[in-house]
């Protein structure tokens, strides 16, 4: 038997369809997380970043 023949014999079964992922609340990307956003990991880019959220932060106090 051919590949034909045997579809019109069975029928055809799909896949179901892949459900969303379950968002566990995790950070995903490096830019939210903390350590990124702190300048503690040591990036000289995620310090001079933070630097800038400091000052901003300070800007009008």
């Amino acid at each position: 038997m051919t590949e034909i023949d045997d579809i019109i014999e069975t029928g055809m079964v799909f896949r179901s369809a892949s459900k969303p992922k379950n968002d566990d609340g995790k950070v995903k990307t490096k830019a939210k997380k903390k350590k990124y956003i702190t300048g503690a990991h040591g990036s000289g880019s995620a310090k001079q970043k933070a630097k800038y959220r400091q000052q901003r932060a300070n800007r009008h106090k």
